[in-house]
């Protein structure tokens, strides 16, 4: 059931709507992931990527608000609590403990790699289904693309 009416016919609502909800949880996920590194970081790099990652978890939440409205525009309920993000992200875990900052930064690339493969996928789900949806997603995938451009130059040097 919905009390929002959607724009959609429901078939690309669904469409549509499971794109929004599985971004919504990875973004979610990014965030969380990018302040744990942020908390545990040490070495020698550390006040660089300490505030770089603060623009990561920035990125990750305000796109998880703007997904999640829309898919609420469509009449999609999000679903933003800790037990569906744990249950559903495509996220890597994120090692407990102290992280030095050379694998922080690792760390950050794979998060990144495998988040931009999943909103790449939604992507293309979206084209047919929902434009706006899928241009939603094509700003996002640029914006994690350069922050994935800016870890891998940092894990280079």
């Amino acid at each position: 059931m919905t009390v929002i009416n959607s724009p959609l016919p429901d078939k690309e609502r669904v469409i549509a709507g499971s794109a929004l909800q599985g971004t919504l949880v990875d973004l979610l996920d990014l965030s969380l992931v990018a302040k744990q590194a942020h908390w545990t970081l040490y070495g020698p790099r550390f006040r660089s990527i300490h505030l770089q990652l603060d623009e990561v978890v920035t990125t990750a939440r305000e796109y998880a608000d703007t997904v999640a409205e829309r898919a609420a525009a469509l009449g999609v309920s999000p679903d933003g609590r800790a037990a569906t993000v744990a249950a559903t992200s495509g996220v890597p875990d994120f090692p407990a403990g102290w992280t030095k900052d050379v694998d922080a930064v690792e760390a950050l690339v794979q998060t990144f790699s495998a988040v931009i493969e999943r909103v790449r996928e939604r992507i293309e789900s979206t084209g047919p289904a929902d434009a706006v949806t899928q241009d939603l997603l094509i700003g996002l995938a640029a914006d994690l693309e350069k922050q994935s451009w800016m870890f891998q130059a940092e894990n280079r040097g």
